[in-house]
This record gives structure tokens, C-alpha cells and sequence, in this order.
């Protein structure tokens, strides 16, 4: 007698059903959380090598031997990319010549979780019973995963204003932050919103000689810089104050997610990223990682297809990538209305609206966006932010080039202008007219949508969603509007915490059982 409820077959036959109904992952029409190098192949291989070690648990490299040959060949295929194996490489603690050393994480967000836990760790363990609070110093573009960071290790996140036009942090206004308090400061290369290449050099200049720790984040994009074809400034471990660099394989890396790569310069640094205990009567416990068991097929894609691409595979990838993120800005370049943000770096763009053209010529990037969905072009919308003194960056959308952009640029060129063509002169969603309108509605108007501001329940949030169109009535998250510039708008116009307890409540209820 079987044991199977259901025949396999029809269980596969409904998964597709359902990967009908996502984004496309391949052919170049998503421009954002997908990497599609356009090879094929690659996906065979990844997809091999996986289901090689499908029931190898990468808790124990020494009970699973593969998964430590696995993880030497990824780190030092990675220390080499970042330049962490050159002779001579010195360490931040003046203890002479040190190896680059590191670990494979499921992705960036942990990669820079572990940064900071690691901070955190060498800061507290030279300052043994002091009170204080550590702090993170870093530029507003920094990536969302140290704020998680900061909140689940318990540093403070002092953020630093960058220059709205060219979206890049004074390294003057990060030496004004710095401290005996400082456990990390963290730069990018490049940032995710708006592609800069924060000024690494120039910062490590000043945190080395005072013995701060630098982490370079360089998640989204390292793994393109490391092979860019035009020559870059140094912000890898050439750099002698960089401390810590993050950098993900299941991006310009082009392994299924989720794996990621965080180095480290120094044996005696990189120690203090692990957990280790042994008391309880179990076995001993020692993970370099969040988790304990994992799996090892990301590892094994990864380390399959830096194998097999090797540094001139990884080169030629990113070449086209260069080429189609030329063209791309070029095109946007001459459309009138439109403007890239600053001076990106790799394979990223931002566009923003042009406010020096008059307001019936002005491209809104928002209405932008939605018009190019409608043609099938999956990019990315960015809400505006006011920073601390008081500058307001611009609500942009973002796109990620991949080396399969290449092949569809023309098309995804003529569907740009166009989508720009049908929405010049349309002013942007005004955000505050939005939630003035939708307070209206609620019982109690708007005191009552400024006291959910400051707490509210499930049953609440699930209320304002469905006033806002976002949930179903039966309480199940519905699909997004077909527009989503009017969505940013709110983002922007309701207070951070009401906005983030929101979007808390429609994630959570979008996988609630339905049944």
C-alpha cells in the first residue's frame, strides 16, 4: 500500500500551476530580485549539483567532508575576486601580515548580520562590563539588513545624510559620528538604491588609524565590480582599513539563492562570528552561521559554477552586463522628462524625475514604472525619504541588469520610451491627498488614523488595508493594485511605524491558510 496521499505527478502539475502566476525568473523582463546570466546551462549545472547533495546537512563539515571542500573552494574563489589573498594584506589590530579568511552564508542579509554580530563581539570584548550601547555608523543608502541587524544584536543605527544628487555620503560628515562607541562603520559597493560606490577608501583612511572596524557591503553588486571593465577606485581588500566584505553568489554570482560569502581580514576577528556551546547534554554545538542544519545545495551550485565559469567566465558575464547597463543609461539620458541619479557604478541604474525640464515634460518614475508593467518590464519602485538635515532624496525606480538584458535591450528600450511617452506631464501621486481621503473614511477620520500610528492590532491593520484596496474582504491578502505608484505615494505619506506594521500585517495574512 502506498503511503502517498496524492499522486506525485498531480502535485508537480499544481506547483506549476502555480509558478504560472509568478514573475518571469528568465528571459530579462524582471528587473529586480532575479540574476539570469541567459545561459541555460548553468541552471543544469546548478540544479545538478544541488540535488547531488540534497540530503547532505551542511551543519557538520566534518561528518559531511564534501560540504567544508565545498565552502575552502567558494571562500577562496571569492578571497581572490576581493583581492584578500595578496601577500602582505594587514590587519585593522597592527598584528603584522593576516589571511582573509570567511564563511558561506544563505545570503546577504545573514552575511550582514554576522558583520555586525561580529562588531559587536570585538567591541564589547575590549570594553569587558561596560554599559554603553554600540553604534553602527553608516550612510541613509544603506542596505535594510543592518537595521535588522542593529535591532536584533541591540547596536543603535546612526545614520548619515548623503548628498541627494550624487547619493553618496561625505566621508568629513562620518568622521564627525565617530566614537569610542563605534563598533562598525559600513559602507557600500554599491548601494542598492541608487548605485553608488560609497567613497571606501577615503573612509578607511580615517577609521583604520582609530582602530574602527569597516564593513564593505558589497552584496548586491561585488561579484560585478570584482570583474567591471572599466577600471573602478579600490574598495576591496586592497584597501587596507576594510575589515569585513559581504558579497552574494546568488546574484552576479548566478547561483540559486540563497548563498552569500562574508570575508573577513584576521583568524582571531573572524572567530567572534561563531556560536559555540557545549553546555547541554547533546552533542557540541559550533555554527560559523544563524542556522544549524542547512542545506547544502546553494553551496554546491555555487561552488559548481565558479568552477566551471572560472574568473574569465565570471568576466565575460559581466561584460554584458556592462554593455546592456550602457546602453540602458544612454536611453534614459535622452528621455526627456527622466534622469539617472548620480554617477552609478555597475550594473544598476535609478532614475528619477527630471525636475529641470518644465512640469508638462516631467516623467513621474513611479507612473513610469506602472506604464512599462503594463507592457510586461517588471522594475522596481523606490518611495523618497527626508533625511536627517532635513535633504530629501527622490522617490525613483531602480532597475538590475543582467547579462541576459543584453539580449532583449532593444526591445526593453523601446518599451522605456514609450511607457515614458504615455505618461509625460502626469504630476505624482500626491501621498498626503491619498491619506487625507482615506481618513475620511474611517470612523473617527484622521485622529483616528493618527492613533493607529502608535499601536495597533491585527484586526485593525487588516481594516486599513482593506480601506486602502490591499486585502481581500474575507481577510486574505489580495493581489497588488495593477498600479503601484499610488501605493509608494503612501508609503511615503503615513507615519514609518503605521506604515510597517502594515505591510507586517499584509505579508503575514498573504500566507495565512486559507482553509
Amino acid at each position: 500500500m502506498s503511503a502517498f496521499e496524492r499522486d506525485p505527478d498531480d502535485v508537480l502539475a499544481e506547483l506549476e500551476g502555480l509558478r504560472r502566476a509568478d514573475a518571469p525568473t528568465h528571459g530579462g523582463r524582471v528587473l529586480s530580485y532575479v540574476y539570469d546570466s541567459g545561459l541555460p546551462e548553468l541552471d543544469e549545472l546548478a540544479a545538478g549539483a544541488a540535488r547531488l547533495v540534497q540530503a547532505v546537512n551542511g551543519l557538520d563539515p566534518t561528518t559531511f567532508t564534501s560540504v567544508a571542500a565545498m565552502e575552502s573552494g567558494v571562500v577562496g574563489f571569492a578571497r581572490r575576486a576581493f583581492h584578500g589573498d595578496a601577500a602582505g594584506t594587514r590587519g585593522d589590530e597592527g598584528d603584522g601580515d593576516v589571511v582573509v579568511v570567511g564563511s558561506v552564508t544563505s545570503g546577504g542579509t545573514e552575511s550582514c548580520l554576522l558583520a555586525v554580530k561580529t562588531a559587536r563581539d570585538v567591541w564589547r570584548a575590549a570594553r569587558a562590563g561596560t554599559p554603553r550601547t554600540p553604534r553602527i555608523v553608516a550612510p541613509t543608502t544603506v542596505h535594510a539588513a543592518f537595521h535588522k541587524a542593529a535591532h536584533y544584536f541591540g547596536l543603535a543605527l546612526d545614520l548619515v545624510p548623503v548628498d541627494p544628487v550624487t547619493g553618496a555620503p561625505a566621508p568629513a560628515a562620518i568622521e564627525d559620528r565617530l566614537g569610542d562607541d563605534v563598533a562598525l562603520v559600513v559602507l557600500s559597493a554599491p548601494s542598492y538604491p541608487f548605485a553608488t560606490l560609497d567613497p571606501i577608501a577615503d573612509v578607511a583612511a580615517i577609521t583604520a588609524p582609530r582602530g574602527i572596524a569597516l564593513h564593505v557591503d558589497a552584496c548586491i553588486g561585488g561579484f560585478a565590480l570584482a570583474f567591471w571593465p572599466d577600471e573602478l577606485p579600490h574598495w576591496d581588500f586592497r584597501v587596507p582599513g576594510v575589515t569585513s566584505l559581504s558579497a552574494d553568489l546568488h546574484k552576479y554570482g548566478y547561483a540559486p539563492k540563497g548563498v552569500s560569502v562574508l570575508l573577513t581580514r584576521g583568524r582571531d576577528r573572524q572567530r567572534h562570528q561563531y556560536f559555540a556551546t557545549t553546555d547541554w547534554p547533546g552533542y557540541p554545538v559550533v555554527n560559523p552561521t544563524m542556522a544549524g542544519s542547512k542545506p547544502a545545495g546553494p553551496l554546491a551550485a555555487a561552488w559548481a559554477i565558479t568552477r566551471v565559469l572560472g574568473y574569465d567566465g565570471f568576466a565575460e558575464l559581466t561584460g554584458r552586463a556592462a554593455s546592456a547597463t550602457r546602453t540602458l543609461r544612454d536611453v534614459v539620458d535622452g528621455i526627456d522628462g527622466l534622469r539617472v541619479v548620480g554617477d552609478p557604478t555597475g550594473p544598476l541604474l535609478a532614475v528619477a524625475v527630471d525636475e529641470r525640464v518644465p512640469a508638462d515634460r516631467r516623467v513621474d518614475p513611479h507612473h513610469w514604472a506602472d506604464a512599462a508593467r503594463e507592457s510586461g518590464w517588471h522594475v522596481q519602485l523606490q518611495p523618497g525619504r527626508t533625511q536627517s538635515d532635513g535633504t530629501r532624496l527622490p522617490h525613483t525606480t531602480h532597475l538590475t541588469v543582467t547579462p541576459v538584458t543584453l539580449s532583449v535591450v532593444s526591445e526593453l528600450s523601446a518599451a522605456l520610451v514609450d511607457a515614458a511617452d504615455r505618461v509625460r506631464g502626469v504630476p505624482a501621486v500626491d501621498g498626503r491627498e491619498l491619506v487625507a481621503g482615506l481618513a475620511a473614511q474611517l470612523p473617527g477620520g484622521a485622529e483616528a488614523l493618527a492613533a493607529a500610528s502608535a499601536g495597533i492590532d491585527s484586526d485593525g491593520a487588516a481594516s486599513l488595508l482593506r480601506a486602502f484596496g490591499l486585502l481581500g474582504g474575507d481577510g486574505a491578502g489580495g493581489a497588488l493594485p495593477d498600479r503601484l505608484a499610488p501605493v509608494l505615494a503612501l508609503v511615503e505619506a503615513l507615519p514609518g511605524p503605521l506604515t510597517e506594521r502594515l505591510l507586517i500585517e499584509l505579508l503575514a495574512r498573504v500566507v495565512e491558510p486559507r482553509d
